[in-house]
């Protein structure tokens, strides 16, 4: 049973997917909630980044502030670093201090000229083709204490049901979309079709074949050339009706 901390933290991600209107407002609420979160237990003000891969390229996704993604879209330049390396680890990463640290010297650099100091890579786990990590930044060096990192782990813990979720309701939105935009397609296709079958007195077989060649020659896409003819012919926009 979760702990009354846990749940309070399942609640307060619960708020943040149904007040968001999509996945990437979704994540953006995700950041800052994990960035304060974190920032409590690590005594600092800490940013933080979500980084999602999809078929092995990460990017980021959204961020706490404007800082934590440009920190992070320094990470996806470079090619490594903690959060890349928690993703393909699946364990946290940690940058104690970047002057110290010899792995990625490149990134501690540019760290360093930002301000920030400190640095941990913390996996987010979504089943499917999707992975994704939370990346964290902090000012001052040894910030991510191990109590640092026990929380940025925990909210890592309860976020991954409301991640998942807000994963699939986005690829639902998608394929609903895509959908809608194909039957538009066929519409204005199957429209335009009839408009030439009648003043040419063809079959609809040759009235796709001269649709196609006008498209063709015009370089333009078949929807937009049958599009273009309804729409001149009738002198309004074409819709898309449903039976309810």
């Amino acid at each position: 049973m979760p702990s009354a901390p846990q749940k309070e933290l399942v609640d307060q991600l619960q708020h943040v997917l149904v007040d968001a209107e999509n996945a990437s407002e979704f994540l953006s609420g995700l950041s800052k909630l994990a960035a304060a979160v974190v920032s409590e237990a690590a005594d600092d003000d800490v940013v933080c980044a979500v980084t999602v891969q999809v078929r092995r390229m990460p990017h980021t996704a959204a961020g706490s502030s404007k800082l934590a993604v440009e920190l992070d879209q320094m990470e996806q330049a470079i090619g490594d670093g903690p959060c890349i390396a928690a993703l393909r680890q699946r364990t946290p990463v940690l940058i104690n201090d970047v002057r110290s640290d010899p792995r990625w010297p490149q990134l501690n650099r540019k760290f360093a000229d930002a301000g920030i100091y400190s640095s941990l890579g913390v996996p987010l786990d979504i089943n499917g083709e999707a992975s994704a990590a939370l990346n964290f930044f902090a000012s001052k060096p040894g910030a991510f204490t191990a109590p640092a990192i026990d929380k940025g782990v925990g909210f890592a813990a309860a976020a991954q049901n409301a991640l998942q979720l807000s994963v699939r309701i986005d690829t639902a939105q998608h394929r609903a979309e895509d959908l809608e935009a194909a039957m538009r397609s066929r519409t204005a296709i199957n429209l335009a079709c009839g408009v030439i079958m009648a003043q040419n007195r063809c079959s609809q077989s040759e009235a796709m074949k001269i649709l196609t060649k006008v498209a063709s020659n015009r370089n333009r896409k078949l929807r937009d050339v049958a599009t273009d003819l309804i729409e001149q012919l009738s002198g309004s926009s074409i819709g898309t009706h449903f039976d309810p």
